[in-house]
């Protein structure tokens, strides 16, 4: 069984074009979207960003059906207990379709410029693992269990590759998630995620029946090209065949970024060709 999910930074566009694509989306089959975490673009400092928690609720209240997380929200920018709270809220406010995906952080440049986190990505990470133990408390039990308690499970996704970092997937997470840039690590890491399940985002250049596809693949490569294995351009034949290869390598759900920035035709397209291809849940 396999999921697609949605990957839409919300860099440059509307509140309104957000929840336009998510929509699309979910009327073209995809089971969730997933945002950013940041401060600023990363590298574009000046782009507008809109902030993660609030982008996602405002989806969330706009869909019906969609999961709604992110890829990944940085431990930094929130206090635990209040991260906590706010993934019960969202949770119970959007009937259990809430992923809570963390990280210790990816882009430092904000972290100088608004004065929050460390530099050293060591210490991030050992603080994500103190945080992971407290929100474990926060939920359950204990003597700092915060009321309510999670009505629906909360599924808690990890993004990073590093020794550390997997050393938190097998101990915390439900879902383990490999960025794009990182994908030639998937063979050799995957032994390494203990009972987490795995998720990959992945760059797509789809070459719709309507595109022209050497057109597809110049704009694609240029403005992802950078990513090497992270980038995949096709047809739907190629990517089924290529998503296939990904799912024999234990891979079940696909945070699917487009290089097009999700136009509607895309969405559509893709549900039809690609989505409709494999067993959902």
């Amino acid at each position: 069984m396999v999921e697609w999910h949605l990957f839409l930074p919300q860099i440059r566009l509307s509140i309104a074009d957000v929840v336009e694509r998510a929509s699309n989306a979910e009327a073209s089959g995809f089971d969730g979207v997933a945002f950013i975490d940041h401060l600023e673009a990363p590298g574009r400092p000046d782009e507008n960003i809109w902030e993660a928690m609030g982008i996602a609720t405002w989806v969330a209240a706009k869909t019906q059906r969609l999961t709604i997380g992110h890829l990944v929200l940085c431990d930094a920018f929130r206090h635990p207990a209040v991260l906590a709270k706010q993934a019960v809220t969202l949770s119970a406010a959007s009937g259990g379709r809430f992923d809570l995906g963390l990280g210790s952080g990816s882009w430092p440049a904000e972290f100088a410029r608004f004065g929050v986190g460390q530099q050293d990505p060591v210490a991030r990470v050992e603080q994500l693992e103190r945080h992971l133990a407290l929100i474990r408390k926060y939920w359950a039990d204990s003597e700092v269990s915060q009321s309510p308690k999670p009505a629906h499970p909360i599924p808690l996704i990890l993004g990073g590759s590093g020794p550390r970092m997997m050393e938190l997937v097998a101990k915390y997470a439900d879902w383990w998630n490999l960025q794009a840039d990182k994908l030639d690590r998937l063979p050799r890491l995957a032994s390494a995620t203990g009972s987490a399940r795995i998720s990959v985002q992945q760059i797509v250049g789809f070459v719709r029946s309507d595109s022209e596809p050497s057109a597809v693949r110049e704009v694609s490569t240029r403005r992802y090209g950078r990513l090497g294995s992270g980038l995949v351009c096709g047809d739907a034949g190629e990517l089924i065949e290529h998503f296939a290869g990904l799912t024999a390598q234990r891979v079940e759900r696909f945070y699917v970024w487009f290089a097009d920035f999700a136009v509607p035709e895309t969405l559509a397209e893709f549900g039809e060709s690609v989505i409709k291809a494999f067993p959902t849940p």
